[in-house]
């Protein structure tokens, strides 16, 4: 079944998707709406009309209750069920049917169907058009107890999730589910103790239970695992009940980590390249090769014996000055 469950904020809401699709005449599958609301508050449905020659009205049925709200004939106003008697409005825009439901009682929480009733050549027939889940929250009382409210753990560590149920009937079932960002089904458990879980966690969960209190582990927390889980007991013949919920967070502590580690060699492999350069730069300016090379002896001499003959060459006689 696919359930819409609120939290305190009413931003935010939490969708586990059906098992069921609705489709049209040819087999296509139809999108489905998901609606939270608060009791008292009031919700608009959309049912798609394509304005066939053939159509003659429009159902809207609750699916758990197997009950018509409201038949809209095409040509005539529409008939409501007493239940919802003056809480009901209908109008035609375009190509859809908005039926807006007032004062919404905890009671309305239910699956929501749209069928359209077509008559080809005397051959009657309904065609479903479309799905909408509505969860209507009470304001005064919570069914389910959940801690914690916020975790943030960091990538690898696991977190915890316990969830304290008020009563637990015969043929309740438990889910663990996670909204906002991937909405689905994270565990289901029957009355039989017979567990699903979802393929994203495959052997990353743990579950265990002692009367009414269920404990959920999840493990290896990756980072889009970052999401709003909650949970929630479906009891037969009653309103879907749901906790507050837990807003889980997962820190980028390894990715941060790898980001600064390569910024970190980045920035050395440039100093190394910067020191290579300038040491080429130097020795491209300096003859380096006089200082590997072997020095040749000198050749250049000087005629020590010139000067000495240059000197008695030119010393005066002091003898021949008295002659």
């Amino acid at each position: 079944m696919l359930w819409i469950l609120c939290l305190p904020n009413a931003s935010l809401f939490l969708l586990l998707l059906p098992c069921f699709p609705a489709q049209d005449g040819g087999g296509n599958e139809q999108s489905t709406d998901v609606i939270s609301a608060w009791e008292g508050d009031s919700i608009n449905i959309i049912c798609p009309v394509n304005g066939s020659q053939y159509q003659v009205g429009m159902y809207l049925r609750v699916i758990r209750q197997n009950l018509d709200v409201a038949y809209f004939p095409k040509e005539e106003s529409p008939s409501v069920n007493p239940a919802f008697a003056n809480r009901v409005e209908s109008s035609k825009e375009g190509e859809t049917l908005r039926i807006t439901l007032h004062r919404l009682q905890e009671s309305d929480s239910e699956i929501y169907v749209c069928s359209e009733f077509l008559n080809i050549n005397d051959n009657p027939r309904e065609i479903y058009r479309k799905t909408t889940i509505v969860v209507v929250k009470a304001k005064s009382r919570r069914a389910l107890e959940q801690s914690p409210l916020h975790a943030n753990p960091e990538q690898g560590q696991s977190v915890s999730i316990t969830c304290v149920m008020k009563s637990s009937p015969e043929g309740a079932k438990f889910y663990l589910l996670r909204t906002h960002v991937q909405p689905g089904t994270v565990l289901s458990v029957s009355h039989l103790n017979l567990s699903e879980v979802s393929p994203a966690f495959g052997n990353r969960l743990g579950y265990s239970r002692e009367g009414n209190r269920a404990v959920v582990t999840l493990h290896k927390l990756q980072e889009q695992d970052s999401d709003i889980y909650i949970c929630a007991q479906d009891v037969e013949g009653s309103p879907l009940l749901s906790a507050s919920g837990t807003m889980l967070l997962v820190k980028e502590v390894e990715q941060a980590c790898e980001k600064s580690s390569w910024d970190f060699y980045a920035l050395v492999t440039v100093m190394a390249l910067l020191f290579f350069a300038l040491v080429c730069c130097i020795l491209y300016r300096v003859d380096v090769k006089k200082y590997f090379q072997k020095k040749k002896p000198n050749e250049v001499y000087e005629d020590m014996s010139y000067n000495s003959r240059r000197s008695t060459l030119v010393r005066n006689n002091t003898y021949s000055r008295g002659e």
